[in-house]
């Protein structure tokens, strides 16, 4: 488990690296919501969402011979691009292994970054092509199983404690549970009274089935949500979740692609689904807690291109 101490170290090592992103209130979804709101807007780092934090923090930690081997790392989508554009900032040569189903336009952006994309069939195949990889040399970048890349990501919640108003509830999205357990280990120092929340898609819930049987377990994968997929979560990313978050919700794929243009018509927002199901689990929030309830939501990343959001809600039905 990591503590307060190593959230403060990444951030301080991190600074001016990443975008001190903003947290503002929301009317927009306030008004929808029918509570106050908060946001954070990850979305606005330059690789697009949080995984710049946990991936700067890993790199910039390297040894030269780490380093001098090349780094690499599988992915969805986000993480991919924020080692691709760090480890090119940091002169640091990278391999990015994709599963086919993720966005084309972020192997696009890895590739463009410099990176060598390397594509499997699906995401269990790109876990296992990745392990071999590190096993011939390479320096492995996890997106979520690494103390230093938690400790990275939990500098969203030291940032959100520090700018939010008095918040009584806080969402998360989560997929290996990377973002959710940094987070949680910031809040519970910053503000214990606060509730967490992490939030998945149905097809890609690693950590709820982990809490609900005691462990990490492999899961089947069918959510259109690949930033979100991962084959199953760590132990150490367990533990913190088990022990920090009140609760993982999950939401069908259809709900979380409409939070998606709810969020872009009332807060004026371009995210992808991963940050959309936030919404729907938001309602479900306030119908637990009752009323007096204050929101904060961790838009956790953008890298979602109009095409891929129209296809989505035409394919769902929505408008």
């Amino acid at each position: 488990m990591i503590g307060i101490s190593d959230v403060a170290a990444a951030a301080e090592l991190i600074a001016g690296h990443v975008v001190r992103t903003p947290t503002v209130p929301s009317p927009g979804l306030s008004d929808l919501l029918g509570v106050p709101v908060a946001a954070k807007l990850e979305l606005l780092q330059r690789t697009g969402s949080f995984k710049a934090r946990g991936a700067t923090a890993k790199l910039l930690s390297l040894g030269d011979a780490q380093r001098a081997a090349g780094v690499v790392a599988v992915s969805g989508g986000n993480h991919g691009i924020a080692l691709a554009m760090t480890a090119a900032a940091l002169d640091v040569k990278a391999t990015v292994v994709m599963p086919r189903s993720a966005p084309a336009r972020a192997v696009g952006i890895a590739r463009d970054a410099g990176a060598s994309v390397r594509l499997t069939d699906d995401m269990d195949g790109a876990f296992s092509l990745v392990t071999r990889l590190r096993d011939e040399g390479l320096t492995l970048v996890h997106p979520f199983d690494d103390p230093l890349v938690i400790a990275g990501q939990g500098t969203v919640g030291l940032e959100l404690a520090d700018d939010a108003g008095d918040l009584t509830d806080v969402l998360v999205s989560v997929g290996g549970g990377g973002l959710v357990a940094g987070v949680a280990v910031a809040l519970r120092a910053r503000r214990p009274d606060v509730r967490i929340w992490g939030v998945e898609t149905e097809g890609a819930q690693a950590m709820s089935e982990a809490l609900a049987a005691g462990g990490p377990v492999p899961v089947a994968l069918s959510s259109i949500v690949s930033t979100l997929s991962a084959p199953s979560v760590s132990q150490l990313t367990y533990d913190h979740v088990s022990a920090l978050v009140d609760d993982v919700l999950v939401v069908p794929d259809r709900d979380a692609v409409q939070g998606v243009l709810d969020l872009a018509e009332h807060a004026k927002v371009w995210t992808e689904p991963a940050a959309g199901c936030l919404l729907p689990a938001a309602r479900r929030v306030l119908a637990r807690v009752g009323d007096g309830a204050r929101l904060g939501l961790v838009v956790c990343g953008g890298n979602a291109t109009t095409g891929d959001v129209l296809r989505w809600a035409a394919d769902f039905g929505l408008r």
